[in-house]
């Protein structure tokens, strides 16, 4: 995806001119919580015709998409670890408010709601919010979890993640915290040293088919997590967060287990885990921590 528009965003300014504060830029009045599609898209509703490669071989199609930026609350120096628990679970709503109506555009195949938090992940405001981008595709990892998760079940008869979920349960060794409805773990496959994936204990594709007590188990774990990564090394801890949910494409997709992602970009304080020329360019990530050493650290936050 090619957006030279997006050079021109703003970038870290000072919080007095914050263009996600109230009555700066983006919202003239006071906010609870707000979204607004995003000022420097990298999809649009109506994009103009792709330039000609002058190449039958190299193909490209138009960027037709959404993409929404989710302010969290009005309040600047806050965070998911900071903010009320009420304030989150009416961000779990609004997500699945945001899910559902996305997901009804015939061009929309894929629903992508996440949060890049820190400048060491490239994140350009530090006011929290988060951004949904509704791809007209499915984006290459999310086509990976697909077919990974629809052999497990052919093979199994069963889902990948409810069995993952119930062994780490009986194991309980990267655990890190548990609810009625979710559990967070530093994963056995973890490719982040401080990778941490939140997964409900019951089998749901999306954020939208949970019900009320989930929504609040969700906001719930996020807050515990956020706040354990805040507590790690005292400071505003960064990470980019990724909700993998059901498709938008009209499939059926029973064998899909929702999930959310924390990827943190440290391997310690001041210290960050850069992706070189293996990971980059063959995907093949190499941890510098076991996932056990970390469970065990984050778990006693």
């Amino acid at each position: 995806m090619i957006s030279s528009e997006r050079q021109e965003r703003p970038v870290l300014p000072r919080p007095d001119a914050c263009p996600l504060c109230p009555g700066v830029l983006e919202l003239e009045r006071d906010y609870d919580l707000a979204v607004f599609e995003n000022r420097f898209p990298a999809l649009v509703r109506e994009p103009a015709n792709p330039s000609d490669s002058g190449s039958p071989l190299l193909e490209s199609k138009a960027s037709k998409g959404i993409c929404e930026v989710v302010m969290y609350t009005s309040i600047h120096d806050s965070s998911l670890s900071r903010m009320p628990l009420s304030q989150i679970e009416k961000l779990v709503y609004v997500w699945a408010d945001r899910y559902k109506e996305l997901s009804q555009y015939p061009y929309v195949k894929y629903v992508f709601i996440f949060e890049n938090r820190g400048k060491e992940v490239g994140a350009t405001l530090s006011h929290p919010h988060g951004q949904i981008y509704a791809f007209p595709f499915i984006p290459i990892r999310m086509n990976l979890k697909l077919k990974n998760m629809k052999r497990y079940y052919s093979d199994k008869g069963a889902c990948l993640l409810c069995d993952i979920v119930n062994e780490e349960i009986r194991l309980d060794k990267r655990l890190i915290y548990c609810n009625d409805f979710f559990i967070a773990m530093v994963p056995y496959y973890a490719r982040f040293p401080y990778e941490v994936h939140v997964i409900p204990v019951r089998h749901i594709g999306n954020v939208a088919e949970m019900n009320p007590d989930e929504k609040k188990g969700l906001a719930d774990i996020l807050k515990v997590v956020t706040m354990k990564y805040d507590k790690l090394f005292d400071m505003e801890f960064p990470y980019m967060m990724a909700m993998f949910q059901t498709p938008s494409d009209g499939k059926d997709y029973e064998y899909f287990h929702f999930h959310v992602e924390f990827c943190p970009p440290l391997r310690g304080k001041n210290k960050i885990k850069w992706m070189a020329s293996v990971e980059t360019e063959t995907w093949q990530f190499i941890n510098p921590s076991t996932p056990e050493e970390i469970a065990d650290e984050l778990k006693r936050l």
